[in-house]
Formats: structure tokens, C-alpha cells, sequence
């Protein structure tokens, strides 16, 4: 029997409400964050300097995110998830203040991993905590649809947002609004939220050595996704990083085997369910980073739209994903398999990015938005799903630690999607250049550089230089230009008809999926 009731006293529906709006409020407080930071980091790298570390600003947020997610769903489970919950916020927003106060790129880097620990440890208990307050099923999903709904809200709001804050109070102003909402998020926490625990053994301990080898493989395996393009991969630095990772990835997997309170239980992956999941899981996480990371490269360096331009185009895509996930809440206690959604936001998404696909330069706007909105809406019937059919999958004390698998595959997908991507559209962007400047027979180190990335697509300073140099040595930049934007534009065309192989396989794997409201009850049975 576990320490602690898994409820003390009766509580209303009010209360457990109240408690549903904290935990949103901590949701939008990440989901702004991870938003609004993008948008002012050019004004931060032109104040700080060290465009060498700019990556990493959302690379050490990743990393750290990575390793205390499924930590901190475990702890959650043992110890129940109130006070990790508090104790995520109040870093968060701590962290949130170093990061304002930062003076160089460095200590903005190191502050933004410390606020990726608290961000992994909010998103590793935040929608655990809806099954502790809503144990139906039915009933869950309406408040798994409002947690969702607020995130898609705040993501779709961040970017211009964070434009306005920067431009008017200045770049550390985006950082400091996290701290008005962190108090008020710590406060209505800590009154409404139950602590519950479903450890009914009372075996409270965890496994700190697979913790450590957890992180190391998180570790290595960013190292690798983030460096493979500038090392190179086809030199043995590369597949040196590439072995480590497999050889630290396995030896994490073979010890939660022997060991006696493993982070991530190997009994979890016994379930098929839970494999078919973590796999959609992974495969939702690459595609939705091609989709917010490289349609906008698309759109400002393949056709030279203003980001302003690039902006409202993309933001359909955000606002469709809360629109779907809407949807998805109505119909689910509505339809006798509603685990059949996945599946179709699954089928959705592979007409939407094979659509995607044939976007030119000459393709009016009004359709971008279209097909940018199928490819939301889809992910607004898939997202959401993920987690509560992975909930009722597993029995109740281990909740935390699959709803945690969700989040730390999806993060896990868009690392792997940063590199995929990035190989395919560099690949296709160098070979276009290559043969470019081969063509115009002009030998200049310099221009080479200049060329060696889209960089120069969307950075007003790298083309000035070209126009500089093509002054002295005597050539026409538009014609060298334009080929780039090709090759550039059929880099993302590639990634993007990879999202939609990886589009029919999401298809085929969740039309595998059993009834969820079935699965609890066998998981409890076994």
C-alpha cells in the first residue's frame, strides 16, 4: 500500500477544474517559451555575439528536456506528481530570469538547459496528472483536449508575440514574462492540485545508474544528430559518434533489464500497444519539426518571402493543430472506436504533405494556408490521441512513465528530424551550387563559403558580400542566386515527400491499434 491515499477526501468537480486550469497555465507557459525564443534570437546574437553557439539556444533546451522526461514520469508515479509539478514551475521560471539576465551567449546557453529541466519535468508529469483528476477515460480526453488546446493556442500566438516584445521592450523582456505567469501557475498548483500516488507496493526507489545512462545517450545522440552535418557523414568522426550512441542506447536498454526499479520498466515495451504508440510517438515528432522548421526556410529562402509574409503563412498550421485537437475531444466519447482517429489524422496528413510536395513559388498564398491547415489539422487528431490511448494502455502505476514515453519520443523524432532534414536539403542544396559556380567557371574561396549554406538565402549581410564580390570579380549574382533557391527548394521538396513516406507508415501502424477503452482494463489484468 502506498504511502499516501490516492485521494484523502472527496473533491468537487469545481476544484478538480480549477486544478485542469493550473496545469494549463504551465502549459502555455512552456509552449510560449519555446515559441517567442525564436523569434528574438536574431536580435540576441546581434547584442551577444557568438553566432557559433546560436544552435545550441534551442539544442540545450532539447537535450535537458529529453533526459528528465521520462525521469521525472517515473518519479511521478513513485512519489506522486504535486510536488514535482511545483517543483518544475519555480525552476522554469527561475531559469527564465537567468536567461533574461544573460550577458553573453554562453551563460544564455547554459540557462537555457537549466530551463530545459524544468520544461522536461513539466512535461513529464503535466498530462499524467489529468488521469490522477479524471480517471474515465471518456471524461479525460475533454480535459486532454483543453491542456492541448492551450499549448496549440500559445504556440500559434508565440512567434508574433515574441516579434512584438522584441521589437518594442526589448529581446530579455521575452524571457521575463515567464515570471508574472510562473507565480501564478505555482500558486493555483499547490491549492488545487491533489497529490495522488498509485504505487500500491510501496517500493519507492529508482534507478539512478540508468538515469545517468539515459542521459548519456540523450547526450550522444544530440551531439550526433547536431554535428553529424558539419562534420560530415561520411567521415569517421561521424559514424565514431554514430557507434558510441548505439553502444551507450544499448547498454541503457540492457541494464533497465537487470536492474530492480528501472527508469523506463522493459515490462512497458511487453506491450504492443505501447510499441505501435512510442513509434507514432517518434514519427509525429520528425514530422512536425520538418514542418516548423524547414517549411519557413521554404518559404523566406526558397521564395524569397519577407518573414513577415513566411510568418502568416505558417501560422495556419499552428492554429489548426488547436482546431483539430478540438474537434478530436468532441468526437471521441461520440464514436464506438475512437482510436480509429489516429489513423485517420494519419491518412489526413499524408494527402496533405503530398500536397505540400508540389508547392512552387508561383503557387498562390491562399492555397499554402490550405495545405499548411490540412497538415495542422491532422496533427491536432493525432497528437492529443497519442497520450490518452498510451494512458489507457498501461494500468495506473505507470501512467507517468508512458505518458512520458509519448513526449520523449516526440523529442526524440525531432532530433532525428533535424538531422535527416538538414542532410537532405544540404545535399541537394550543394549539389546545386557545385554545379552552379562550376557552370560560371569562377574559382574564389570566399564565394565557395558563401555558397556552403542557405544561410546566404535569408541573411541580408551574406548577400551583400556576394553583390560585393561579384563587383570584383566581374559576374551576375542573380542567375548564381537563383539556383541556390532552386536547389533549396527541391532540399525541402525531398524532406517533404519523406514525411510522407513516414505519413503512410503512421497510417499502417495505427490502423493496428486496439479499442482504448478496452486496454486499460487488460493491462490491469496482466
Amino acid at each position: 500500500m502506498g504511502s499516501l491515499r490516492p485521494m484523502q477526501q472527496p473533491r468537487s468537480h469545481r476544484e478538480s477544474v480549477a486544478a485542469i486550469m493550473g496545469i494549463a497555465m504551465v502549459m502555455m507557459l512552456t509552449a510560449l517559451d519555446q515559441t517567442v525564443v525564436g523569434t528574438a534570437l536574431p536580435r540576441v546574437v546581434a547584442e551577444l555575439q557568438g553566432f557559433s553557439l546560436y544552435p545550441w539556444v534551442a539544442a540545450a533546451y532539447l537535450m535537458t528536456t529529453a533526459i528528465l522526461l521520462p525521469i521525472t514520469g517515473r518519479l511521478g508515479d513513485l512519489y506522486g506528481r504535486k510536488p514535482f509539478l511545483l517543483g518544475s514551475i519555480i525552476l522554469f521560471t527561475l531559469a527564465s530570469a537567468l536567461c533574461g539576465m544573460a550577458q553573453s551567449m554562453i551563460q544564455l546557453v547554459l540557462a537555457r538547459g537549466l530551463q530545459g529541466v524544468g520544461g522536461g519535468m513539466i512535461a513529464g508529469v503535466a498530462f499524467a496528472s489529468v488521469s490522477d483528476l479524471f480517471p474515465d477515460p471518456l471524461e479525460r480526453v475533454r480535459w486532454q483536449v483543453v491542456l492541448s488546446a492551450t499549448f496549440g493556442a500559445a504556440s500559434a500566438m508565440g512567434p508574433a508575440l515574441g516579434g512584438w516584445m522584441t521589437e518594442h521592450l526589448g529581446w530579455r523582456s521575452v524571457f521575463f514574462v515567464n515570471l508574472p505567469m510562473g507565480l501564478l501557475a505555482t500558486l493555483v498548483v499547490w491549492k488545487f492540485l491533489p497529490r495522488v500516488l498509485h504505487n500500491e507496493d510501496g517500493n519507492a526507489s529508482i534507478d539512478w545508474l540508468g538515469a545517468l545512462l539515459l542521459s548519456l545517450s540523450v547526450v550522444a545522440l544530440l551531439l550526433t544528430t547536431e554535428k553529424g552535418e558539419s562534420i560530415g557523414f561520411g567521415q569517421p568522426l561521424f559514424w565514431g559518434l554514430v557507434g558510441s550512441s548505439a553502444f551507450l542506447v544499448w547498454l541503457f536498454l540492457r541494464h533497465q533489464h537487470h536492474s530492480k526499479a528501472p527508469i523506463i520498466p522493459p515490462h512497458l515495451f511487453a506491450n504492443p500497444t505501447v510499441r505501435k504508440l512510442t513509434l507514432l510517438g517518434s514519427l509525429s515528432g520528425l514530422i512536425l519539426f520538418v514542418l516548423l522548421f524547414y517549411v519557413p526556410l521554404l518559404l523566406q529562402g526558397g521564395f524569397n518571402l519577407s518573414p513577415k509574409e513566411a510568418g502568416v503563412l505558417i501560422s495556419p498550421l499552428l492554429v489548426s493543430v488547436t482546431i483539430g485537437s478540438i474537434i478530436n475531444g468532441r468526437l471521441v466519447p461520440r464514436l464506438p472506436h475512437p482510436e480509429l482517429l489516429i489513423s485517420w489524422g494519419a491518412l489526413l496528413l499524408i494527402v496533405a504533405t503530398g500536397l505540400l510536395c508540389t508547392v512552387s513559388r508561383n503557387t498562390r498564398h491562399e492555397w499554402v494556408a490550405v495545405i499548411l491547415s490540412l497538415c495542422g489539422f491532422s496533427l491536432g487528431f493525432q497528437l492529443p490521441n497519442l497520450n490518452l490511448q498510451i494512458q489507457s494502455a498501461v494500468a495506473k502505476q505507470d501512467t507517468g512513465i508512458a505518458s512520458a514515453l509519448i513526449q520523449t519520443t516526440r523529442t526524440l523524432g525531432s532530433m532525428f528530424g533535424a538531422s535527416i532534414a538538414g542532410m537532405i536539403v544540404s545535399v541537394s542544396f550543394n549539389h546545386s551550387t557545385r554545379d552552379a559556380l562550376a557552370a560560371e567557371k569562377i574559382s574564389s574561396p570566399q564565394l565557395a563559403g558563401l555558397f556552403k549554406s542557405p544561410q546566404l538565402l535569408v541573411r541580408e549581410q551574406d548577400q551583400e558580400t556576394l553583390r560585393q564580390l561579384a563587383r570584383t570579380l566581374g559576374f551576375e549574382p542573380s542567375g548564381l542566386l537563383e539556383q541556390a533557391r532552386l536547389g533549396l527548394v527541391s532540399g525541402v521538396r525531398y524532406a517533404c515527400m519523406a514525411c510522407v513516406v513516414l505519413a503512410i507508415v503512421s497510417y499502417l501502424i495505427s490502423r493496428r491499434l486496439p479499442p482504448f477503452t478496452e486496454q486499460r482494463a487488460n493491462s490491469d489484468q496482466d
